[in-house]
């Protein structure tokens, strides 16, 4: 596994300097879902820090059989509202807001835990019926009234675009993304930073990267084929 680590490292540094950015700026998110804690805990030893999960269930029996391990856990998957509390109780990060019911939820929960939860907003990049996340159009809003919650920070913005072979079909799509990342930073709403955009997976993380992803969330690449 450390040999696969270092190659996709690897790959994100030379996508980074291609694209003349800092390698630094883009983080991994190992994408664990489906893979036992002994997985997560040999990524760990070779240096990985930050964990993805898509389901809270799955994430909780993880976590907890590896909180010895000094990491960081991002939740990536659809995240139901009433699953909102176990998700402020267990990451840092939450990349999937996509809904103000589902901010206020998130709000309410980090409150009752004298937290504020760092949140992305996913936004549905190709308007897929299949797909979470706010249209464009619904995106300035949605920062706007999440913004006015004590106990959330929105650190910036998710997406997933369509399925594709090649990599370089999916670059359009991480390219608006990062348009609309630097219209909302424009528009200067307090509690708002728009410093994060995650984008990329095992498929076309080197086109994200080249279009300004700060986080790439990578699984199969890593782990192997899903379990």
């Amino acid at each position: 596994m450390k040999g696969r680590i270092q190659k996709i490292q690897g790959r994100i540094e030379a996508a980074a300097l291609r694209a003349g950015r800092d390698p630094a700026a883009v983080g991994l998110v190992a994408v664990s879902k489906t893979h036992p804690a002994e997985a997560v805990r040999e990524a760990a030893a070779a240096g990985l820090t930050v964990f993805g999960e898509n389901y809270v269930q799955e994430a909780r029996d993880k976590i907890e059989a590896l909180s010895d391990l000094d990491v960081s856990w991002h939740f990536i998957g659809h995240l139901q509202s009433n699953k909102a509390k176990y998700a402020v109780r267990w990451f840092d990060l939450i990349h999937s807001v996509d809904s103000v019911k589902l901010a206020r939820e998130i709000d309410k929960q980090a409150a009752k835990r004298g937290k504020v939860q760092d949140v992305l907003i996913q936004v549905n990049i190709a308007d897929e019926p299949t797909k979470s996340g706010a249209g464009e159009d619904e995106l300035e809003a949605l920062c706007r009234e999440a913004a006015g919650f004590e106990n959330i920070r929105i650190r910036g913005l998710m997406t997933m675009p369509p399925f594709f072979d090649e990599p370089e079909k999916a670059r359009p799509f991480f390219a608006a993304l990062r348009r609309m990342r630097d219209h909302i930073a424009g528009l200067g709403i307090e509690g708002v930073s728009m410093d994060a955009l995650s984008m990329g997976m095992t498929g076309d993380f080197e086109a994200a990267v080249e279009e300004g992803a700060t986080w790439v969330r990578i699984g199969t690449a890593i782990f192997g084929e899903r379990q």
